[in-house]
């Protein structure tokens, strides 16, 4: 039986010979950037190509990588494909060249793991400004070279860093540009954010849109994006989390904050989208979706209110609770907050229902709003039609092309002889199947355009007319629901001032600020006579 062969970290190798290999070339850069420099992809390259030519090597192949040297190499997209390429063709053997040893790895760790990679594989090493050695000597100070540049790697990191944040304490945004923005070169500021129209006014339009209700949904928005071309690859529901990110950045409001590098809020150089004041109510509508708006699932008849409202003093959530009287138990709403002066002061359930059913009946709409509101919800329905058949028709073609570049990449693979080839051609399939995934969800449905007008309307008014009678007829859990359809936020509560006067339905409210507007301000033209 054979020993086990210990193998050192390199081994002791004789003279590499280059007969009957093939050659491989390997370029990196730090950032596209770079590859239009003097250092370059191209320029590296063409010296390693040189190299191959001197030493009377066939080049068979070229890896070319625009990423960081730092870290594990097989995040490298090239030298891992590179590799690859290597072990599908055991049967040939190959030499690497690179430019300089900064290429092969900027990380001790790594250019050890690397070394070891290649030796494995059998595959010679060339660089251009050093040469490899095997001696005791030879790897040390290999060593030491490869703790010079993973040295060298960490403090250019470190400059960048100090140098970005003093831009952005500066005001100015030190990254790539932001959507809707580009980098522009400006003899005052240097490099500095500017508009990037169209796609700054779409979004501009989105964001405004969005803080004053016009889009009620967040896909609403998305939508809008896509239509203007802002988003074009995916559905509109995929943007959802883009779009919730881009609300939440003070950027497109005209200021710079960084926590990361502990840069605070402060006023940017660039030009917001949209102002502050936009910006605030949109942080507001975020609030209100992630908390103000939360559904309880485990409401009971009990504390119908629960989860419904909050203390006016430290807005925190009254909870429900039981007290036993003399005779007979008592529900109350309770401030659960210690610290508040509130706190533990009972508000009796019933009082809470009684109240907030007044404040129901009390708002009641207009009747001069009805013509309004049926020429509004006719403006409304007819959109939303016309928007559904263009959806459905676009996800339609879009379908049909795919499945067209599937069957024809099919047929391909199928008459094509060269493995490469197939491997590609299979590749691509891949991509198209899972970019069908991706599509809207309801791609295939048939979508139902019969839906009962009047039906729809009876419902819509029926809430604005009388909020109460719909609320009245309701279960508990549905009423839930139904709350924030009829209020923005949850409602503060005291046992002195109830609900107070300005916790008004929203929607009920629109419309008689419509009504009540002087027609000097509102055109109502078309559903009654104008005045003279």
């Amino acid at each position: 039986m054979s020993k086990a062969r210990k193998i050192n970290l390199y081994g002791e190798r004789k003279e590499v010979s280059y007969d009957g290999r093939e050659g491989i070339v390997y370029a990196r850069v730090s950032s596209k950037r770079q590859e239009t420099e003097g250092t370059g992809l191209k320029s590296q390259e063409g010296r390693c190509l040189t190299d191959l030519q001197n030493i009377k090597v066939p080049h068979a192949e070229t890896f070319r990588d625009s990423v960081t040297g730092g870290g594990d190499f097989m995040n490298r997209p090239a030298m891992r494909a590179m590799l690859e390429y290597i072990d599908t063709r055991p049967h040939k053997k190959f030499v690497v060249v690179f430019d300089d040893l900064k290429r092969f790895a900027r990380d001790v760790e790594f250019h050890l793991k690397l070394r070891t990679a290649f030796e494995m594989r059998d595959v010679a090493l060339r660089c251009l400004n050093y040469n490899f050695d095997d001696s005791d000597e030879g790897r040390f100070a290999e060593l030491i070279m490869a703790g010079q540049a993973e040295l060298e790697r960490k403090q250019n990191k470190r400059q960048v860093i100090q140098k970005q944040r003093a831009r952005l304490l500066l005001g100015y945004w030190a990254f790539g540009s932001k959507k809707g923005y580009k980098m522009t070169r400006s003899p005052i500021h240097g490099t500095i954010s500017m508009r990037k129209e169209p796609e700054a006014t779409y979004l501009q339009e989105a964001l405004e849109g969005y803080a004053k209700s016009v889009f009620l949904r967040k896909v609403d928005a998305c939508r809008f994006l896509v239509d203007k071309g802002f988003w074009k690859a995916q559905a509109p529901e995929r943007y959802i989390d883009k779009f919730t990110v881009i609300l939440r950045d003070p950027f497109y409001a005209g200021f710079i904050e960084y926590p990361a590098w502990e840069v605070s809020i402060r006023e940017g150089k660039h030009e917001g989208l949209i102002s502050k004041e936009i910006f605030e109510l949109n942080q507001k509508r975020l609030t209100n979706e992630a908390t103000g708006r939360k559904v309880r699932m485990d409401v009971r008849a009990d504390f119908p209110m629960r989860g419904l409202l909050v203390c006016p003093e430290c807005r925190g959530h009254l909870t429900g609770a039981w007290s036993k009287g003399r005779t007979r138990r008592y529900a109350y709403y309770k401030c659960q907050n210690k610290d508040c002066e509130r706190y533990s002061k009972s508000l009796s359930v019933e009082d809470a229902e009684l109240r907030f059913n007044q404040l129901l009946k009390r708002h009641k709409l207009n009747p001069r709003a009805g013509p309004l509101i049926k020429k509004i919800f006719d403006k409304s329905w007819d959109i939303e039609v016309s928007l559904l058949k263009e959806r459905e028709l676009k996800n339609s073609q879009a379908s049909q092309e795919i499945d067209e570049k599937i069957k024809l990449l099919s047929r391909r693979v199928i008459e094509t002889k060269s493995e490469s080839l197939v491997q590609v051609y299979e590749k691509e399939i891949e991509d198209l199947v899972s970019q069908r995934e991706q599509e809207d969800p309801n791609i295939l449905e048939v979508v139902d355009f019969d839906i009962p007008y009047g039906t729809a309307l009876d419902k819509a008014t029926g809430m604005l007319k009388s909020p109460y009678k719909i609320w009245a007829k309701l279960e508990v859990e549905e009423r839930q629901k139904l709350f924030f359809f009829i209020f923005d936020e949850k409602l503060p509560y005291s046992l002195d001032e109830g609900y107070g006067t300005a916790e008004i339905p929203s929607a009920v409210r629109l419309f008689e600020d419509f009504v009540t507007t002087k027609s000097l301000d509102v055109e109502m033209g078309g559903i009654e006579p104008p005045c003279e």
